[in-house]
């Protein structure tokens, strides 16, 4: 379609903000306000208002709920990104519809993590400054933020960008509080095949970069906990791909809930079909599967031939002080396995069932999270230190409600101002 085709109005209902959307706005808003509070309190007090101490002598954790929710947040973007970036380099025309959808999700949720990691510094100023001056290129932690927050990054924003920018051009022509900011996306976009082509070499060549770098970057950051020998727990050789796997997990569990959202608010029952949350289904089951064989290899390794420390750590999940929040998480992956397994078999796919199975991989996700990052710091000594403990306060949990609640506005935000699906290329004056 040429750009020249004009629309009669702005598609998807941009630009007309209702009493509802000020309503979530306002509740949203009043969020952010209370994690920033939560925030300065941290900041005045320092983090002794937060559950967090110090290993050993302490009996603490060093990391709580902050990097519980940062990898859980870096897990989320991995879907979006590699959804995007396979659906152009194997033409997967099914899941289109989802593409900017899953776009989105993956920069919202790299801002957050970036943001979350500030608190858990608590003087991120003093952190940012020590990063440049004593990194060490051949540390995990300095591949973490190379790979994930700049390389990671930059490529989703400029992907993101030439995705939009012809629909960017087809808004730009309708009179609107919102056409400067088009024409400024746009940049002179003309849809020419000349431009068109241009446009489809550099994506299928940034999709291409994009892969390889998502991989290594989530391997990255299991590397940070798989490579520590002396922390039962976390050496193993599975982090790094159990980290992969699990953010895909996470991160289409989440893309199937936004997107029954986003069909249901903004009426996108044609675009958002059945079939679409079916591909998505079949490729979070898949991932399930997965997870829960690289679970079992874990768990049977850790009884069968880890040592003492090992083994009191693994049996401090099975049933001992962390056993509820242990079998809550496997017992919502097993209940999602349960759930797609069945529609699969049967060849039904039904909506609210499929977005069922999308939160309880998300409630599994963030408590195997939490499972990863605390007991092996207070149970998994190998120096002589008594069993430690750790308790979230309500400035941890304020700032992570906080940071949830900015990642959910800014999502409504731009459903707003800008076209989360690919504008087709007849309009009929439907929108």
């Amino acid at each position: 379609m040429a750009v020249q085709e004009r629309l009669e109005r702005l598609p998807y209902g941009l630009g007309r903000f209702t009493p509802a959307w000020y309503a979530l706005a306002g509740v949203l808003l009043a969020l952010v306000a209370l994690g920033a509070y939560a925030y300065l309190r941290q900041l005045i007090e320092g983090l002794i208002v937060t559950g967090l101490r110090d290993l050993g002598t302490m009996r603490g954790a060093a990391w709580g709920l902050y990097i519980t929710f940062d990898i859980y947040f870096v897990g989320v973007s991995f879907a979006g990104i590699t959804m995007a970036a396979l659906i152009r380099l194997l033409n997967l025309e099914a899941l289109k519809p989802v593409s900017r959808m899953a776009e989105l999700l993956t920069i919202i949720a790299l801002l957050l993590a970036g943001l979350v990691i500030l608190p858990d510094l608590g003087q991120p100023l003093r952190g940012i400054v020590n990063l440049f001056v004593y990194a060490r290129p051949q540390s995990p932690f300095f591949g973490t933020f190379t790979l994930v927050i700049a390389g990671y990054l930059f490529a989703s924003l400029v992907y993101f960008y030439l995705d939009g920018r012809r629909d960017a051009a087809l808004c730009a022509q309708v009179p609107s509080r919102l056409q400067g900011f088009h024409r400024l996306w746009a940049a002179g976009y003309r849809d020419t095949p000349a431009e068109r082509q241009r446009h489809a070499r550099t994506s299928f060549w940034l999709a291409i970069a994009i892969v390889p770098l998502l991989v290594t970057a989530h391997s990255t950051l299991g590397f940070v906990f798989g490579l520590q020998v002396g922390r039962p727990g976390w050496f193993s050789a599975l982090q790094a791909p159990g980290f992969v796997v699990m953010a895909g997990v996470s991160g289409i569990g989440l893309l199937l809930v936004v997107a029954a959202i986003l069909r249901r608010v903004l009426r996108l029952q044609e675009e958002l079909t059945p079939a679409v949350f079916a591909w998505l289904g079949r490729l979070l089951l898949l991932l399930i599967v997965i997870y829960l064989y690289f679970t079992a290899v874990e768990l049977l390794t850790s009884l069968y031939a880890g040592h003492h420390h090992e083994v009191a750590l693994t049996r401090a999940l099975l049933v001992g002080e962390y056993s509820a929040l242990y079998w809550v998480s496997m017992g919502s992956l097993v209940l999602a396995l349960l759930l797609l397994v069945g529609q699969v078999a049967l060849r039904a796919y039904s909506i609210p069932l499929l977005v069922l199975s999308g939160l309880l991989v998300n409630v599994a996700a963030i408590g195997k999270r939490y499972l990863i990052v605390v007991p092996s710091q207070t149970h998994g000594a190998l120096l002589p230190y008594g069993v430690g403990w750790y308790a979230p306060t309500w400035v941890e949990y304020s700032i992570i409600l906080g940071l949830f609640a900015l990642g959910t506005f800014l999502y409504a935000l731009f459903v707003k101002v800008f076209p989360i699906v690919e504008v087709p290329a007849v309009q009929g004056g439907k929108r």
